[in-house]
């Protein structure tokens, strides 16, 4: 009896299990968008942080090397993170310089913490 058991629980598993021909599946990701030149962020964190004694970053248009230089995050500027998103080699923080009222997109590894932990949701 049991021996009939683990067969028709076996078949019904590998029926189960079965992926029917040309169905593909892919796991589900979080999805990430970077943030073309002249787009911005929404402010989702609002944390402020002292940018890195002895470091200075540049502020960019978008989340990518290829954007304009808008300002800086010098050394000791007071910052506002507003969210990050993807770009060019990981992720940028959008944020506010609150020393010199520039805005801007700087990637996360220049910036104290690593940038902001809130998504901008794009």
């Amino acid at each position: 009896m049991r021996a009939a058991f683990r067969a028709r629980l076996a078949a019904l598993t590998i029926g189960v299990l079965a992926v029917p021909a040309g169905l593909v599946v892919t796991a589900a990701g979080p999805a990430s968008a970077s943030a073309y030149c002249g787009r911005t962020g929404p402010l989702n964190d609002g944390t402020e942080v002292t940018m890195t004694k002895g470091v200075s970053a540049n502020m960019r248009s978008g989340s990518s090397t290829s954007c304009a230089v808008k300002g800086w995050a010098d050394n000791q500027d007071t910052l506002m993170y507003y969210c990050y998103t993807s770009g060019d080699g990981g992720t940028w923080t959008w944020l506010w310089n609150i020393d010199d009222g520039t805005v801007g997109w700087v990637k996360d590894s220049l910036l104290p913490g690593n940038g902001s932990n809130y998504s901008c949701g794009f």
